[in-house]
């Protein structure tokens, strides 16, 4: 009787990816700081005309734009591990970067060239394994179960294939974790950046999984892992020791449920498949409550940057969309969506900043917020409908009638 195969997923998470494409474009800059955020400036204009007689990698480091001074509202989509090591990462304002870590160099965001190095290491993946759960254009889930190689080591033969061969065709690092689901997956993707491969089996739970801090499980925010530190929980270990029923007594029944169950490396979400989502969205948890007015800057830098990602997600998948919403949950944990539909369709990221912000106003911004999120849904497939839809200016009207006006003339809350 055949040996019942053992359940393998990966998930691959490319290395610094915003960063790595650019630096394949940009060799010279390998092991520098290097932050890559906000939209083309005069400077990246002038940099590009200034030598346009010779090749990309070799245009002297020295010409390329500093972050010191930067001013404005951009948002760090990715940076390098050299800036890294400033404190400097994703999601925190350009001008807060600026004074951690002056020296680094200032690129902007290629949406062009992320889509389409995007689509290629994807297309590699598929062609090895299949089976593949699209989680953005820099994450996957695959599984491995079934795959040739997919069960040697673990699944470290078959992530290692897809590593090399990524990279002899792309020129780009990931890395990826391999477990009996996508919860240990996502952690153990996480063990050896950049460019690792980390193994997770069941009986590795008490090794591998329960002496890291609770913030490492997917799901559980700062919140979520202040409460739980007050309670005296600091570890995974530490969770992996209560009763279901204290943690239901705590949490609820669904949280107090799925704390037991991820504690103990439980998940049987299969990988979600579909080739026509219902939405595309992006939020994110903030390490400490923010505030409408006190923190507006450090908001505003954010939902730019989620807007941006969400337009990226869109294009690598070859979608646009008529209906923008947001997501708020506020520091009492009680959550609120907005969302509006335009006459056409759109995948660009000013104008779903534009009507996202419109949805912002509809909320009111007393209490202090602990989570954002930015949606775009009514999907359809890029090309189905008129082409120059995609790139509209803002001024499109929504459904209700209310004219939509480019962000700079409009009043914005962050």
């Amino acid at each position: 009787m055949a040996t019942a195969l053992i359940r393998r997923i990966a998930h691959l998470d490319m290395d610094a990816f915003y960063a790595s494409v650019e630096l394949l474009r940009y060799p010279q800059l390998k092991g520098l700081p290097v932050v890559i955020g906000g939209g083309r400036r005069s400077a990246d204009n002038a940099l590009l005309q200034t030598h346009a007689d010779v090749p990309l990698s070799r245009i002297p480091v020295a010409d390329f734009p500093r972050l010191a001074g930067y001013t404005g509202r951009g948002v760090i989509t990715t940076a390098t591990y050299a800036a890294r090591q400033s404190g400097v990462g994703s999601a925190m304002g350009l001008m807060k970067a600026a004074k951690l870590c002056p020296e680094a160099i200032l690129l902007p965001v290629d949406f062009a060239e992320i889509r389409r190095y995007s689509r290629a290491f994807k297309d590699i993946i598929m062609d090895i394994a299949p089976v593949m759960e699209d989680r953005g254009v820099d994450e996957v889930y695959i599984d491995f179960t079934h795959v040739p190689g997919g069960q040697r080591d673990g699944g470290r033969v078959l992530a290692r294939l897809i590593q090399k061969t990524i990279f002899q065709a792309t020129g780009l690092t990931c890395s990826v974790g391999v477990a009996p689901n996508k919860l240990l997956a996502k952690m153990a993707s996480e063990f050896n950046k950049p460019n690792g491969i980390a193994v997770v089996f069941e009986d590795d739970m008490q090794t591998k999984i329960w002496p890291l801090a609770c913030r490492k499980i997917n799901g559980i925010g700062p919140k979520a892992d202040e409460k739980l530190q007050r309670l005296g929980i600091r570890t995974i270990g530490d969770l992996a020791q209560r009763d279901v029923d204290w943690l239901i007594d705590h949490f609820g029944q669904k949280s107090g449920a799925w704390l037991f169950d991820a504690a103990h490396g439980r998940d049987d979400r299969p990988l979600v498949l579909e080739s026509e989502p219902v939405s595309i969205s992006r939020e994110t948890t903030f390490e400490r409550d923010l505030h409408a007015v006190r923190d507006k800057a450090e908001l505003g830098a954010i939902f730019t940057r989620l807007c941006e990602q969400v337009a990226a997600d869109l294009a690598a998948k070859g979608y646009v969309g008529k209906t923008v919403g947001i997501k708020l949950r506020f520091d009492d944990f009680k959550s609120v969506t907005r969302d509006q539909t335009l006459e056409h369709p759109t995948g660009d990221a000013k104008t779903i900043r534009q009507v996202a912000g419109q949805c912002l106003k509809r909320v009111p911004l007393a209490q202090r917020l602990r989570l954002l999120g930015v949606r775009v849904a009514s999907l359809t497939r890029l090309g189905e409908h008129d082409k120059d839809a995609s790139n509209m200016a803002p001024a499109l009207m929504s459904k209700g009638s209310i004219a939509l006006y480019p962000v700079a003339q409009e009043r914005q809350l962050f």
